[in-house]
């Protein structure tokens, strides 16, 4: 079964809309990005989506910024499934973090002393159903293809004119874009 293009195109949505959240720290969306019973494993983070939450959180929330880029997204779907469909995906991802001296997560990255960039590539393999007519992630399974450490400059954004660089919060221009996922 092919899938439909409103399908592939709703999963995509799922998947721009999980990379904004984390990025953004919009971290309400994820209960819109997974069923309810949905799990997680990623490296040092696993367990339902609840907890995957707190953990990426303890993990995201120091670095001085994150940004999630998406690559090429395989669709395999499944026909005569109890949910009404279910697909698996699997996209390529590079995430880079820029990590502040004394970052607590060492198990995720090292404290170098110094601000870095931690640069993780990989790939999210999910398991997506549609329920009640409506795609979200069941399974995700993360895994990494390489990891690289950077030393970088100019990375903190404080002298950026106003209006000029991302926010974690309402101010950010993509406010508009992410509405329908922040309830």
């Amino acid at each position: 079964m092919m899938g439909t293009l409103e399908d592939r195109e709703a999963i995509r949505d799922i998947l721009a809309a999980y990379a904004h959240a984390i990025d953004r720290r919009c971290w309400a969306m994820m209960e819109r990005l997974f069923h309810e019973d949905a799990t997680f494993k990623f490296g040092l983070v696993e367990g339902d989506w609840r907890g995957f939450v707190e953990q990426a959180r303890a993990i995201i929330d120091p670095c001085l910024a994150t940004q999630h880029q998406l690559g090429q997204t395989i669709f395999g779907f499944e026909s005569g499934t109890e949910f009404g469909g279910v697909c698996h995906t699997e996209t390529y991802m590079t995430a880079m973090h820029t990590i502040p001296p004394g970052y607590p997560m060492t198990a995720a990255f090292p404290d170098k002393g110094m601000i870095y960039s931690g640069i993780v590539a990989g790939r999210y393999v999910d398991r997506f159903e549609k329920r009640d007519g409506t795609w979200r992630i069941a399974q995700r399974t993360g895994l990494y293809d390489w990891r690289e450490f950077r030393v970088v400059e100019g990375v903190d954004l404080g002298n950026t004119p106003e209006g000029a660089a991302g926010y974690h919060d309402e101010r950010d221009p993509s406010t508009a874009a992410v509405r329908q996922w922040l309830g």
